[in-house]
């Protein structure tokens, strides 16, 4: 008996000594072995290039066998302008095994995307199997940044107070100032309760969504919308915007900005018109006169009013303003009218209108101006109003008729004499200076005695050149057209051939080989008809030099 005891004593000592062995082992892996350690920045700037260091250190005795390594970037960030989650390293990086005092570090190269103060939690994670064991075992290690920086400008401009009901436009600024380029963002907008959205330059998806393709670094750009705001007097409304990009269904935030307006009654109500025009189009070379109409909507009595009128546009030739009543400030391009000599701003009863009018020149030539507009800031009493009017696109039509040329060769006798016939040449250029134009429609009419030969160049636009037998019209349909053509840009051109057979009775006449041509489009911009003449051409031919004679023989 005493012998069984002693050795069931021995096989407990045993199991104990083993499972002693095998515990202190484990701990001996799993938390003295290996250490593994990420270094990095502490504060972040945003879309800015950073680095992150791993690295591990065996400090035990044992060969580490097949280990693993994996780093975790900070939730939205980017390796190579891609959206990045993790790398993971293992045998062909770190080697088939990590050995005793041997140290290693990997760095990685990322940028992270975030609104300031957001805050950015990188994770590494090592795993490995200790030599003679068939457990895995596994070492994690984290670091925190924060960023503290995000060099974008994203605000409201927006007036602190809007009457209810009332006409506005406000602003969206965004500027970036980041390092690095910026791709694919979005811009969205919430409004308050109670506004109506009227429009917005540029469009914007479903009223509150605009795309970004890329933002290079000290480059911005503006959303511009008109709407109402509608609201109890004294009451406050939050306009909120944000800044970010799109990611697997989820708004990664940028950038935001909020904006408190308040609601409020105005005692006056402006409204302008140009040229007797409310909606009026400019062109550039115009005269314009400004009538500007402001009525006591109130309850009460105004007096002693003071009105500024504050102009912007490249457009404008401020040298040219012609006013009664109003003095020019050429600081600010100011018209600046007083109640002393104005009567209509001495004093206004309720419901009872006043007027103020002057006269502005536009520039003949705008230069390489893309949808150029003109701006009149209003301001009198508490009241502020702005008002924008567009500028169309300028159109223009060269025609000119050669006989030498080196389009066709043409022949026959020259000057034209009765009865032979001569062919010439006729081209169109087109110019487009300031705005997209959709539609280009040319036309002219052919004088009896003239025929179409069917030859154009280029060919192409053959299928684009029309003639109605009966009316005698010609039409080119030439299309869509950038702005630049024929200014910045290489004009749009067609060249045909026409033939004329002079009859008896002009005989002693120099005669119209092809009557004024007429161009008309539609302006992307200003959404109007726009159109441009050139006059007819003779048998005196004014731009071909080698032509000295057009009288018919």
């Amino acid at each position: 008996m005493k012998k069984i005891l002693n050795y069931f004593v021995i096989i407990i000592i045993l199991a104990g000594t083993i499972w002693f062995a095998l515990n202190w082992q484990k701990n001996i892996y799993s938390k003295e072995l290996l250490r593994l350690d990420i270094f990095g920045p502490s504060e972040i700037t945003l879309g800015e290039e950073i680095e992150y260091v791993v690295r591990y250190r065996n400090n035990g005795e044992f060969r580490l066998d097949n280990p693993e390594l994996v780093f975790e970037a900070p939730e939205y960030s980017l390796k190579d302008g891609e959206f990045f989650e993790r790398q993971i390293l293992g045998p062909e990086e770190l080697g088939e095994a990590i050995y005793p005092g041997e140290e290693k570090t990997f760095s990685f190269k990322i940028s992270v995307l975030g609104k300031e103060g957001d805050i950015k939690i990188t994770k590494a994670s090592l795993s490995y199997r200790p030599k003679d064991l068939k457990a895995r075992y596994q070492s994690s290690s984290d670091f925190t940044s924060q960023i503290k920086s995000a060099p974008l400008v994203f605000d409201f401009d927006l007036p602190s107070k809007i009457a209810s009901g009332k006409d506005f436009v406000f602003r969206i600024n965004y500027f970036s100032n980041i390092e690095h380029l910026l791709t694919n963002l979005r811009g969205q907008i919430e409004y308050p309760s109670g506004f109506e959205f009227i429009s917005s330059v540029p469009k914007l998806i479903e009223q509150t969504e605009w795309e970004i393709p890329v933002l290079n670094k000290s480059e911005g750009g503006r959303i511009e919308i008109s709407g109402r705001l509608f609201g109890d007097l004294g009451e406050a409304k939050v306009f909120k915007a944000k800044l970010g990009v799109w990611k697997n269904g989820e708004f990664i935030v940028l950038k935001e900005a909020t904006k408190g307006v308040e609601v409020v009654r105005h005692s006056l109500y402006i409204r302008q018109e140009i040229n007797g025009n409310p909606q009026y189009v400019a062109v550039s070379g115009d005269w314009l006169h400004y009538e500007i109409y402001f009525k006591n909507v109130g309850e009460d009595s105004v007096s002693d009013l003071f009105m500024i009128n504050q102009l912007e546009g490249e457009a404008f030739d401020f040298q040219t303003i012609k006013s009664d009543y109003g003095s020019f400030q050429a600081g600010d391009n100011s018209i600046a009218f007083d109640w002393r000599r104005v009567p209509d701003l001495q004093y206004l009863i309720p419901t009872e209108e006043g007027k103020v009018d002057f006269f502005v020149k536009l520039k003949d030539d705008l230069g390489s101006v893309k949808n150029p507009v003109l701006k009149n800031k209003i301001f009198i009493g508490q009241v502020k109003e702005e008002f924008v009017t567009k500028i169309g696109s300028k159109l223009g039509i060269d025609q000119k008729a050669y006989f030498q040329d080196e389009v066709f060769g043409n022949s026959g006798p020259v000057p034209p004499q009765v009865g032979e016939a001569t062919t010439y040449t006729i081209m169109w250029h087109i110019r487009n200076h300031y705005s997209d134009i959709k539609n280009a429609k040319i036309k002219a009419i052919l004088p009896q005695n003239i025929e179409l030969t069917g030859r154009v160049f280029p060919e192409p636009e053959f299928e684009k050149l029309t003639f109605d037998s009966q009316s005698r019209e010609i039409v080119w349909l030439a299309g869509d057209l950038a702005r630049g053509v024929g200014v910045t840009e290489p004009p749009l051109t067609i060249a045909f051939q026409i033939s004329f057979t002079p009859a008896v009775y002009q005989r002693g006449q120099i005669p119209n080989i092809i009557n004024e041509v007429q161009i008309t489009a539609e302006d992307s911009w200003t959404q109007t008809i726009i159109e441009s003449l050139a006059p007819a051409v003779n048998t005196s031919l004014p731009d071909d030099p080698t032509t000295t004679n057009g009288t018919i023989q």
